[in-house]
């Protein structure tokens, strides 16, 4: 079983920067079974929203439209964590977000962090 565990959110204002980390762990073949990683967030009555995602080899990159031009992923040359700098933030962006594991036997993303509170204030 692989953990997930997020850092990096706060109050910040809009304008401003946060940079969230996420560490997985556990059983070395558990953390190797995963082949991307990932951002979402969940704005209160909204529903989940791809952020950005990152392979653990290669580290090619993918965005959604919310964090394009805005916001980097990067990973750790382990490719147990996994990085998102924000910058520019805006109210909108205010929400939890949470990292995510793509399992490679099941191409899904079947494993999720509890979540870290980002804050933007106008």
């Amino acid at each position: 079983q692989v953990q997930l565990v997020e850092s990096g959110g706060g109050l910040v204002q809009a304008g401003g920067s946060l940079r969230l980390s996420c560490t997985a762990s556990g059983r070395i073949n558990s953390i190797n079974s995963i082949s991307a990683m990932a951002w979402y967030r969940q704005a209160p009555g909204q529903e989940r929203e791809f952020v950005a995602a990152i392979l653990r080899t290669g580290g090619t990159t993918s965005y959604g439209d919310s964090a394009k031009g805005r916001w980097n992923i990067s990973r750790n040359k382990a490719g147990n964590a996994v990085f998102l700098q924000m910058n520019n933030l805006k109210p909108e962006d205010t929400a939890v977000y949470f990292c995510a594991g793509r399992e490679i036997r099941t191409g899904s993303y079947d494993h999720w962090g509890q979540g870290t509170q980002v804050t933007v204030s106008s």
